[in-house]
């Protein structure tokens, strides 16, 4: 997790329910870390060259950037609801969603969003904005799709690689945060050729005992780090997209790296980490960056 001093959690708007469910999830995390809240709307429609005054004989609150700062206002509100003592802060920005959220994100703790804007297409489980911004970003990215609850534990994913690793530390610093426990699947599968029946069992348990130590080495330095965090770790074998989006269901966030070890060159997210971010029962967070520290 970024710990940049007096960064603050920025919360996106466009005025959709998503959203508004996304400045209270934000409120919430904002005073979690003790950190201000931002919310910013990104205003496209000064790219286009339309008018934004009001049309002639139109009342004077009518236009789009007045409609934009209205939304900005009310979202400012409704954090104000959730946390009345919390510094917040709103901005309309020009320009489109996702070229000024990246740009919001260089200077950001954690940007937060809503699963689908006003502009998601029939059919589409997450927004383009959010799978775009949670995979170039600069900092964390808290997707909140499903149920954001306030119990269950913080569940994570791990394969192995870098960010599987640094989602690992990150999972940690949530499930602090939440004062509740870390939940570690490690799911791996390997194709079985027919002609090895026999000595598959053998083979499989002997795999099944070096991925556990795998896991448990993974978690070690971390627990030492975390002491009062419980974890519960878990090992299974098949699909690991689908093995995370069930255990998403009793988890209050799910956490995950951007790219695994299988990711394809030229995919904006790995399959498991977009997998994820469309299916997931919880609030997804994506880690992209490995720290350097």
């Amino acid at each position: 997790m970024t710990s940049r001093s007096g960064a603050p959690v920025v919360v996106a708007v466009d005025g959709s329910t998503s959203a508004l469910e996304a400045v209270r999830v934000a409120a919430r995390e904002a005073v979690t870390r003790g950190r201000p809240l931002r919310v910013v709307h990104a205003f496209i429609w000064a790219l286009h060259g339309v008018s934004l005054e009001p049309a002639p004989g139109a009342p004077d609150d009518a236009g789009f950037r007045h409609q934009a700062e209205q939304t900005v206002a009310d979202a400012v509100a409704e954090a104000g609801k959730i946390a009345p003592d919390l510094t917040v802060t709103g901005t309309v920005v020009d320009g489109s969603p996702t070229p000024v959220l990246l740009a919001e994100a260089r200077d950001a703790a954690l940007v937060v969003l809503g699963s689908r804007g006003l502009g998601g297409f029939a059919g589409l489980l997450v927004g383009s904005v959010a799978v775009q911004v949670s995979a170039r970003a600069d900092c964390p990215v808290l997707v909140v799709n499903g149920t954001a609850r306030a119990d269950g534990p913080v569940l994570v994913g791990i394969d192995g690689s870098a960010l599987s690793t640094e989602a690992l530390g990150v999972a940690f610093e949530e499930a602090a945060l939440r004062d509740t426990g870390l939940v570690a699947v490690h799911a791996w599968n390997i194709p079985v050729p027919p002609s090895a029946l026999l000595p598959v069992a053998d083979s499989f348990e002997a795999l099944a005992g070096e991925e556990e130590r795998a896991l448990a080495e993974a978690l070690a330095g971390w627990s030492e780090r975390y002491p009062d965090v419980p974890v519960r770790r878990h090992i299974a074998y098949g699909a690991p997209a689908r093995i995370l989006v069930e255990e998403s269901s009793r988890a209050q966030l799910t956490v995950v790296g951007a790219r695994g070890r299988g990711a394809f060159t030229g995919m904006l997210l790995g399959s498991v980490s977009h997998a994820v971010l469309h299916h997931s029962h919880s609030p997804v967070m994506i880690v992209r960056h490995v720290r350097q520290d």
